[in-house]
């Protein structure tokens, strides 16, 4: 491809749909707004019914906006259908047409083009070996397993060189190994043709592998953006924070807000660097603590105390999970080799590095 990248820019889109049932409006989109740069990875993440699909689908062009603009490029694409966009989408169900072989199927947007015939083999070969299916162009979609198949959609969709390429959930289909595969291979794609594309999922392991940035959305709204090591590390939410990995949170008492926030956790005092700016003394908070901020000791030396209930090995960590008060803790252990591993059914006590935590709203 030798187009250049280009932006996608959303104005304050809104979409509402209307319930003639409820006799309501429902709000399925509130005021988006974001710039997705030139050859950037977006990924649009959250819960069903979130809104995520359907910006999606109004950049496409099958939803129109009830208020707002839409850009690609310098081009107000707002109120324009679909083939007037330039754009492709990958969708879930991966689309191929049954009665055509995988040869055709790619070479079927370059056919509606009029592009010439010796021009279309030349491309389809080209593309075919981009997503590594050369060998099997005369193959027809019944006998391509899921990743496959998967791969045949992408290649359709890249053929026609679009500006930006849209993937719905594209790997939902497929098992955890497959979908593992085609996330690198869609990122490879996506960095070596430099084209800008905005992805679908509520997997947030998806999401963190392959964004450049993350949209985290939820009932409608857009609640923050950022790039994954970001979000994940400085959530503006208790929703986010739980939504993107996974967390311990400690219920705590805001005593003393300066550069840093002093808070109470039963009888401890704890002084943490990051928190959410808005936290006043008296404020009722959490202590989020991802699994590597936390530590196991003796019983009655740490936070809360608890028992070890399942020790899983991954080779260079060992996460084990512990029974508390607060429910199940996940505790991850790197370098296992040089570090004592409580063996499960033991008492243990459970603390946290201040240093790697963030003190959030209880809200």
């Amino acid at each position: 491809m030798n187009k250049k990248s280009i932006p996608v820019k959303l104005d304050k889109v809104w979409k509402v749909f209307k319930d003639p049932q409820a006799k309501k409006d429902v709000v399925a989109v509130e005021n988006a707004d974001f710039t997705i740069q030139p050859g950037e990875l977006v990924t649009l993440l959250g819960p069903s019914g979130c809104g995520k699909t359907t910006t999606l689908r109004m950049i496409a062009g099958f939803e129109l906006p009830t208020q707002g603009k839409i850009l690609i490029g310098d081009s107000d694409v707002t109120y324009l259908a679909p083939n007037q966009r330039d754009t492709a989408m990958v969708f879930q169900s991966y689309g191929l047409f049954p009665h055509m072989n995988v040869f055709e199927n790619v070479a079927y947007g370059l056919k509606i083009r009029k592009v010439p015939k010796d021009e279309i083999k030349k491309k389809v070969t080209e593309f075919l070996g981009l997503v590594g299916l050369e060998n099997l162009a005369q193959r027809s979609p019944s006998r391509l397993s899921g990743g496959q198949q998967q791969r045949v959609a992408l290649a359709r969709s890249l053929i026609v060189e679009p500006s930006v390429l849209l993937l719905d959930e594209p790997l939902s289909n497929l098992d955890a190994l497959l979908r593992e595969q085609m996330r690198v291979e869609i990122r490879r794609l996506q960095k070596s043709l430099g084209i800008t594309a905005v992805y679908v999922t509520h997997d947030r392991v998806e999401a963190m592998s392959l964004s450049d940035k993350i949209i985290v959305m939820n009932s409608g709204k857009i609640v923050q953006i950022g790039p994954p090591h970001e979000i994940y590390r400085n959530p503006v939410s208790k929703f986010v924070a739980g939504f993107i990995g996974k967390v311990a949170f400690f219920q705590a008492q805001v005593m003393e807000v300066s550069d840093k926030c002093t808070v109470k956790i039963n009888d401890g005092v704890y002084t943490i660097s990051s928190f959410d700016s808005s936290l006043k003394p008296g404020d009722r908070s959490v202590i989020m603590c991802r699994p590597e901020a936390l530590t196991l000791s003796e019983p009655k030396k740490g936070l809360i105390d608890g028992t070890v209930v399942t020790n899983v090995y991954l080779g260079n960590s060992v996460e084990s999970f512990v029974n508390t008060d607060i429910g199940e803790v996940l505790v991850q252990i790197d370098n296992p080799a040089e570090k004592r591993i409580f063996k499960e059914g033991e008492r243990v006590s459970v603390t946290f590095l201040p240093n790697l935590t963030k003190v959030l709203k209880d809200s």
